[in-house]
């Protein structure tokens, strides 16, 4: 269809039903949302040609914090803020992205190498997801696209993931029939942000956008983790998830991400072994006396987080399986605790005045003890937490918090049951 074709669809409630599904009853507004973005391909791109729709979510991680680097086990969701894009195939070997409120990005794909000039920009994820598909038999080409996106940016929800799938999401339907398989473009993404946008990272963010719904994740085996969808509709909880945005500054926090992973590999190393997920607990146990000595107590006690976490897991994705929320609440409760107690990931020790993760969860406890959770979301030291709050409490619990850290930063979410996708 034409843009014209696209804009009458929407307009007349075409895609209602899918709307109602991925966003909830904000139908109106995401009516709207989608002709300003049809609006804005016009703007930049004209009107000629065929057009399609897209959208990839943004992702919470729900359980596993920090066990992913060392081969551990996660719980993660896609979320009802998204990336849309309205994108047309050009028949060139250039790919032009203009994201609403950012300058266009014009990358030749016929480079295959990283450009220095490039690095930690979103040019180079757009380089780098063609350039491995086409790496791993795929066809790519050109095209045009306007992005929109609500994920929030510093929130932990991963809008560098997002926009990878997204671009992946492009490729797949404009050149090979919508059939690249959701973990290979969530792979495709984690290979472009490494080696050519210039971040390590693993492969949960990338993994939970293109999937979507509740999924657990093992990455035992990194190069071909072990996805499950659990088969939960947490819109029947009586709860909403909420993610609360404590401000501070994650520009000076690389060492402190950096040393959680360095001592969980450091003790992995001490035990004979490349990663923590290969060593066994009762010998870690058994040398804790030469651990802590040689590696400090901090290292030991973020092994034991990981030990304990990688576990709970398994134990979460039970609850939620068998419909046991209460259970499910409880353990997340629990992986808060041991993120705040033995990983140590809520404030930076180089800035103890900053504070803003205590402060939040110590109001999550007074608000919700005894019938909510709360614990630290995503990388941790300064951003946001996660909480799973009563729908009787929210509004409550949601003015406390801006009272605290000002207005809009609590967030209310859904839990979106489908990754990345494109409307028909």
């Amino acid at each position: 269809m034409n843009i014209k074709e696209l804009k009458e669809k929407i307009a007349r409630g075409a895609f209602d039903s899918k709307f109602k599904e991925l966003y909830g009853n904000d139908i109106a507004a995401q009516r709207q949302r989608y002709l300003e973005a049809a609006d804005g391909f016009i703007r930049n791109f004209g009107e000629a040609g065929d057009v399609f729709l897209l959208s990839v979510p943004g992702r919470s991680e729900v359980g596993g914090n920090h066990t992913d680097h060392n081969n551990g086990r996660v719980l993660a969701c896609a979320v009802n803020l998204d990336i849309i894009a309205v994108v047309s195939p050009t028949g060139t070997n250039t790919i032009r992205i203009k994201s609403k409120g950012f300058e266009l990005d014009v990358v030749d794909i016929r480079e295959k190498s990283p450009v220095k000039s490039e690095k930690v920009s979103s040019s180079a994820l757009i380089r780098g997801v063609a350039v491995r598909l086409e790496e791993l038999g795929y066809k790519i080409g050109g095209f045009d696209a306007y992005t929109m996106s609500d994920v929030l940016k510093g929130s932990g929800l991963s809008s560098s993931a997002a926009f990878e799938v997204m671009t992946a999401s492009i490729i797949s339907l404009l050149f090979n029939g919508g059939n690249i398989n959701p973990l290979v473009m969530a792979q495709a993404g984690q290979y472009a942000e490494c080696n050519y946008f210039g971040k390590p990272c693993g492969l949960m963010d990338q993994t939970a956008c293109a999937v979507g719904g509740f999924i657990s994740i093992d990455f035992k085996d990194t190069q071909k983790p072990i996805i499950e969808k659990l088969d939960f509709n947490f819109s029947e909880t009586g709860y909403a998830m909420c993610i609360v945005d404590t401000g501070g500054n994650h520009a000076d926090l690389s060492d402190d991400y950096a040393a959680i992973r360095s001592e969980m590999t450091s003790v992995a190393k001490f035990l004979g072994h490349n990663n923590l997920r290969e060593c066994d607990e009762d010998k870690f146990y058994a040398n804790l006396t030469d651990i802590r000595t040689k590696l400090g107590d901090r290292a030991a006690l973020r092994a034991i987080h990981f030990f304990n976490d990688n576990a709970r897991v398994l134990d979460e994705a039970a609850a939620l399986k068998s419909g046991n929320f209460r259970e499910f609440l409880r353990l997340v409760n629990e992986s808060g605790r041991s993120s705040f107690m033995y990983l140590q990931n809520i404030y930076s020790i180089k800035n103890p005045r900053s504070q803003g993760l205590s402060l939040a969860l110590s109001l999550s406890e007074k608000l919700l003890k005894g019938c909510g959770a709360w614990r630290v979301h995503g990388g941790g030291f300064a951003g946001t937490i996660q909480a799973f709050v009563p729908l009787e409490k929210l509004d409550e619990f949601s003015a406390a918090m801006e009272n605290v850290f000002g207005k809009g930063a609590c967030h209310k979410l859904m839990i979106r049951p489908k990754g990345a996708y494109f409307f028909e």
